[in-house]
């Protein structure tokens, strides 16, 4: 039986949840702010109770997987469970990863996110193209087997992204550009929305490039790093309503009690729904 694509899986979960998702980001601070040690007790009371208070109730969860690498296998551990637990309440999870590379090394990469036999296996993950599109062939390839999604890095919000994304290819293109069109051309077809994204920071203002992808848009930024909802419209013109915001400290930030979290889960997916049309 042939799996539900992910970009239909998520168009639905944005329609009946609201267009958020919410980082994992067990960084040191973070659990300090909580009251809890820098430890894997420490990572695994936060990383419960993140899963516990949203995983019921928001589109998209988005574990950074380097906070987890950080404590070596028993911090995977915490990972894998987290997400298991996180699919099976319902929450889309977004294994923010940014993997990248060639041949049997990226195909190993796909096999660890996107094969269904894998205990990290996630409904998406976030891959780096700047190895050449096609070196994201072995993850483009399972996740279509598998119905999963894979968001390209294309524009990011850090200002030295720019040097490589900004720059000019042969035939006056700039590389993100190229890179949208390449996620334009795997989508071509699919409806309700293709499940090759972008990763595009909603801090840049306006982004400058075409982002009419047919493919979600990861837009981190919101919160924290200084982008509200209300600037979404600016920066993705015509595409936003594909857009999937993404917001990590300024949810955390009012944990450990799982009521503050859920109450700014909804904060921010009301701005979202008041800032962004309906689609």
């Amino acid at each position: 039986m042939t799996p539900e694509p992910f970009g239909a899986r998520l168009r639905r979960a944005m329609d009946t949840r609201g267009p958020l998702c919410v980082g994992i980001d067990p960084h040191a601070s973070l659990l300090a702010s909580w009251g809890l040690n820098d430890d894997i007790a420490g990572l695994e009371r936060f990383t419960r109770t993140v899963v516990e208070a949203l995983a019921d109730r928001v589109a998209v969860l988005k574990p950074q997987s380097a906070f987890f690498e950080r404590f070596g296998s028993r911090g995977v551990a915490v990972l894998e469970k987290a997400v298991a637990e996180a699919r099976a309440a319902g929450a889309l999870v977004l294994m923010d990863a940014k993997r990248g590379d060639i041949g049997s090394t990226m195909g190993a990469y796909a096999a660890t996110y996107l094969d269904k036999d894998s205990p990290l296996f996630s409904d998406a993950v976030t891959v780096s193209p700047y190895l050449g599109f096609g070196s994201l062939r072995p993850a483009l390839d399972a996740a279509a087997v598998s119905g999963a999604g894979v968001f390209v890095l294309a524009l990011t919000s850090n200002p030295e992204g720019a040097e490589v994304q900004r720059a000019t290819a042969a035939d006056g293109r700039s590389l993100a550009q190229v890179m949208l069109d390449h996620m334009a051309a795997e989508n071509e077809g699919a409806t309700p929305l293709g499940s090759v994204g972008a990763v595009v920071g909603a801090t840049l203002g306006d982004a400058g490039v075409n982002l009419a992808i047919n493919g979600p848009l990861l837009a981190p930024g919101i919160g924290a790093q200084g982008a509200t909802p209300a600037d979404l419209p600016g920066v993705f013109g015509a595409a936003v309503g594909n857009v999937v915001p993404s917001v990590s400290r300024g949810v955390l930030r009012h944990g450990p009690d799982v009521s503050g979290l859920r109450e700014a889960a909804g904060r921010f997916a009301d701005e979202v729904r008041a800032a962004v049309p309906e689609s």
